[in-house]
């Protein structure tokens, strides 16, 4: 039945289908489709005309409604567009001085252009926004102008400045400290110093450290974008800092193009160096100076920069073709040259090899050291403090301290008499009151020294003790009542064993050499295959100096010196005329022969023969110096005689017999022949003058060593007398009055002086009102690390300053130290600064390329040069106050921080810190700042270690 159904169904379809195509045609299919079609659309057309009539009716209705209104305001920017850009008017005045204006509109134009224009161009051509962030800038630094012109900068400049410095300074010789203590030997000790740095800065300041900012270039600049926002916030009104396009715009100029350039410039060691030169450019360069950096030299990257050089100009030098007078001064380069690359080759075999040593046990163990009288010790300040350390530590400081303070009563006393006679003469009569209290300063050094209650008491003869207190009760004190006791106390001092002949064995003898430059002795360095070499043995040489000739000394004595004049020349240096000696030394030992040539000038033997006459005086009598001749001192005739005169002064001067009798002779002639220039010690004119100053000098050396060491149980009665004085003795008295509350204890005192913690404000009595004397003396402290020496050093040299300052500008110092600070503030000096910045920053309105680093070897050649620039310019007189192996040591401290960026950069961001600080003191930036660097891992790392230590006692 399916089946017929659907039969039936396709008959009828195929009849219909018939029947359509016979009625209508073929085409009619394809009539039909395009009416269905044409249907499909109108509909749709008709859909879409009304659906947008009835929707703009809707919209006309939503307009009168109770919703809110659209948005106009893409309307109303378009219309803005269309419009003209109206011009904005900037006012030109930043700080009100014309001069300091024009070069910072210079300034800022500049960045504009080179930090903005060159972009923003190419997107728009708008003004208008350039304008706006220009009104920015101007408006922060009007603003930044008036808060300077309100704050006091003399505590800055006189005090945080210094103090900062100074606290850098102690941190980074904690971090030398703590790294010797460790004995460290890896190869990168600079990286080591740098994290132990940090690590000593976060236990001094507690509650901050910079390592991250210092060491991290991201942190940095992180550190700088938060910094420049928050000026921003301060010195933009608010509507401007709102607008963080521009907001952000002006922090990147500050930050990345500005501030970064200049800190990363300043911090560079390099950068330093060439500027420490520039500095003390107008000091000549010293070849003794030169050959001790490269002697007491650790890099050897300084060194090998130094030895690539030599060579170089030895290739040059050998390279000419010269013939005449020339060819000396040529062959006399040419041998400072090989002597400086050998001098160099030594050293960095010894630093490869790890062979450095403890110089001073190895002088200690040496035996061969110079003997300085005790009497010299007692009027020299440098030696008298070791002296005064080793005699406490052996319990015979009461000794000490009796005879100076015994120095201290004769020289007041006398002084105190005289002024007395001369006010009697005057018709003022104070004679028993004086005499009274004499009285009363002498039974205090008794009572103090001498009596059964003196604690330590001076050992001594009891007769002359008991003659002494006789003598108080019956007569008037003198000035020389003490001189028998005390002349007995010296010669205890000078032949008891327990003092100074065992101070002259002990380390601290050896140490007091270094620090009076007289720690030398004739040797020879030898290398390590065997062959011998010279030794630089000036009598200048320090510790440090003779490390590579102490330790290799051979032990036999076999060498052999034999030196003769060989040719006689007349030499022309700027005009000046003299005659030059060529002198030709053999050298023998037995394991080689050395032959050298050096060149003098009769000056230098002139100066030589009184070095060594003054030393050992038994040779003056035997040694004649040909004399001197003004007039025709450049004949022919008279040079050969002169050259045969001095030839027999050498012969007599090497003869065997002359050095066995005179063993330390020999260092001295090793240095006069060695192949060098020779370093002169006094002229002509100085030696006459000494024979007049230095009774005068010795004097005053007794006057001040003794005025400083009367006991506090004198103070108040000289007080009192030299209340009683006139004028003329007025200043004397208040320098005594100071100095006698200054006396060294019997038992050594412990400064307050804890191993972490900033230099503080306060210093010592009396310094803080004194601004010179305060910074001084708080830079002497930090660079030669006075306060970890003997305090009555300190002491006296703080005494010294104060002479010093009120000798040099009086009473008015501390009003000529603010006007120099309002001078550096000035107008004029302002604009001279942002005129340098402008300038090296923009040379002719160019922004300047940034400078290529220079070659290493170069960069190393430049802190040889630096070093021995700070080495020239160090006043001797500084060496005779605190010591030449402390001045020595500072100096290349002072300059051996400078030589790391990371760290100069934190006393950059320390500088900048306290700068702001002083600049908006309302803001709490000290604050702020703990913030920024409170990601420090130092810093984290010692709350770790701080809880760790306070957990276990608070679980007690």
């Amino acid at each position: 039945s399916c089946l017929q159904t659907s039969l039936s169904i396709w008959g009828w379809g195929s009849l219909g289908l018939v029947l359509f195509l016979v009625t209508f045609g073929p085409f009619a299919i394809f009539y039909f489709a395009f009416y269905i079609l044409c249907f499909v659309g109108g509909g749709f057309v008709v859909t879409l005309l009304f659906g947008k009539s009835n929707s703009e009716k809707y919209l006309e209705q939503c307009e009168h409604s109770f919703l809110p209104c659209t948005s106009v305001g893409i309307p109303k920017c378009i219309e803005e567009m269309k419009r003209e850009a109206r011009p904005i008017k900037i006012d030109r005045r930043l700080t009100g001085a014309n001069i300091i204006d024009e070069p910072l509109q210079q300034v800022i134009q500049f960045s504009l252009r080179d930090y903005v224009q060159y972009w923003y161009y190419t997107l728009s051509d708008d003004e208008s926004f350039l304008l706006e962030i220009r009104q920015a800038l101007q408006y922060a630094l009007v603003q930044f102008s008036a808060r300077s012109k309100e704050t006091d900068w003399q505590p800055y400049f006189t005090t945080r400045l210094v103090d900062d410095f100074g606290t850098h300074l102690r941190v980074f010789r904690k971090a030398q400290q703590r790294i010797a203590e460790k004995g460290s030997q890896m190869k990168d000790q600079a990286e080591e110093l740098v994290d132990t740095f940090f690590e000593v800065e976060v236990e001094m300041e507690k509650e901050v450290c910079r390592d991250l900012v210092c060491t991290s270039p991201k942190d940095e600049e992180g550190f700088l974008r938060d910094l420049c926002e928050v000026l921003l916030y301060i010195l933009l009104p608010p509507g401007d800092f709102q607008n963080k396009i521009m907001r952000y715009f002006v922090r990147e100029i500050l930050s990345r193009g500005i501030l970064l350039p200049l800190i990363n410039q300043l911090s560079d060691p390099d950068y330093i160096n060439q500027y420490v030169i520039w500095m003390i450019r107008d000091s000549n360069c010293n070849y003794e100076a030169f050959m001790n950096i490269i002697k007491l030299s650790d890099n050897i990257g300084e060194l090998e920069a130094v030895k690539d050089k030599a060579s170089e100009e030895l290739q040059y030098l050998r390279s000419l073709d010269t013939a005449g007078d020339d060819i000396n001064t040529i062959k006399n380069q040419i041998n400072s040259l090989l002597y400086v690359i050998k001098v160099c080759d030594s050293r960095i075999q010894r630093l490869q090899s790890g062979k450095e040593i403890d110089t001073v046990k190895l002088a200690a163990n040496f035996g061969k050291l110079c003997t300085v009288p005790l009497d010299h010790i007692l009027v020299d300040n440098v030696a008298l403090q070791f002296f005064m350390d080793y005699m406490q530590q052996t319990g015979g400081q009461a000794h000490l301290f009796f005879w100076m303070t015994v120095e201290g009563y004769r020289v007041t006393a006398q002084q105190q008499l005289e002024v007395l006679q001369s006010r009697q003469k005057d018709g003022k009569h104070q004679t028993n009151q004086t005499k009274g209290l004499l009285r009363a300063a002498a039974f205090g050094v008794y009572e103090q020294y001498l009596s059964e209650k003196a604690s330590p008491r001076v050992n001594i003869d009891d007769n002359l003790v008991a003659k002494l207190a006789e003598t108080l009760n019956h007569e008037d004190p003198t000035p020389e009542i003490f001189d028998d006791i005390q002349r007995k106390v010296y010669e205890l001092m000078l032949r008891d064993e327990r003092f100074y002949p065992s101070f002259k064995q002990n380390v601290l003898y050896v140490r007091m050499l270094a620090e009076l430059d007289m720690l030398k002795d004739p040797s020879f360095r030898g290398s390590d295959d065997g062959e011998g070499e010279s030794f630089n043995g000036s009598p200048t040489s320090s510790i440090n100096l003779s490390l590579d000739d102490l330790s290799n000394v051979p032990t036999d004595e076999t060498v052999q010196l034999h030196a003769y004049i060989s040719d006689t020349g007349v030499c022309n240096d700027h005009g000046k005329t003299y005659a030059l000696y060529a002198i030709t030394v053999h050298r023998r030992n037995a394991n080689s022969e050395e032959m050298w040539k050096t060149y003098r000038r009769y000056s230098d033997f002139h100066d030589f023969h009184m070095r060594i006459t003054e030393q050992f005086e038994n040779l003056a009598n035997i040694l004649k110096l040909p004399g001197k001749k003004t007039f025709n001192n450049m004949d022919r005739e008279f040079l050969e005689k002169r050259k045969k005169d001095l030839n027999a002064y050498l012969q007599l001067l090497l003869n065997p017999e002359m050095m066995k009798a005179s063993p330390a002779l020999a260092h001295y002639v090793y240095d006069f022949l060695e192949n060098k220039a020779y370093s002169k010690g006094k002229g002509d004119f100085a030696r006459k003058m000494d024979t007049f100053v230095n009774p005068l000098r010795n004097s005053m050396r007794n006057v001040s060593n003794a005025v400083k060491s009367i006991p506090d149980s004198l103070a108040e009665g000289m007080t009192k007398m030299s209340d009683n004085m006139g004028k003329m003795s007025e200043r004397l008295g208040q320098d005594i009055k100071q100095s006698f509350f200054k006396v060294p204890p019997l038992m050594q005192k412990t400064y307050s002086d804890p191993d972490h913690c900033r230099v503080a404000a306060p210093i010592d009595d009396n310094v803080d009102d004194n601004i010179p004397l305060r910074v001084m003396l708080l830079l002497m402290d930090e660079v030669f690390d006075l306060k970890e020496r003997n305090q009555w050093l300190r002491r006296n040299i703080k005494n010294l300053l104060q002479q010093l300052i009120r000798a040099t500008y009086g009473d008015t110092i501390n009003r000529k130290i603010v006007d120099h600070v309002d001078w550096m503030t000035s107008p004029e000096q302002v604009a001279d600064a942002v005129k340098r910045f402008r300038d090296a920053f923009w040379p002719n309105g160019i922004l300047a390329e940034s400078v290529p680093r220079r070659d290493k070897a170069i960069r190393m050649r430049t802190r040889v040069a630096g070093k021995t620039k700070l080495l020239e310019v160090m006043p001797d007189e500084l060496k005779h106050i605190i010591g030449a192996e402390t001045t020595r040591k500072g100096i290349l401290r002072v300059f051996e921080m400078f030589q790391h960026s990371q760290l100069n950069k934190r006393m950059v961001y320390v500088f900048l810190e306290r700068f702001l600080e002083t600049l908006f003191p309302q803001n709490k930036f000290p604050e702020l700042f703990h913030k920024l660097h409170s990601r420090s891992k130092q810093m984290q790392r010692y709350k770790q270690r701080l809880h760790s230590t306070q957990a276990p006692s608070l679980q007690k």
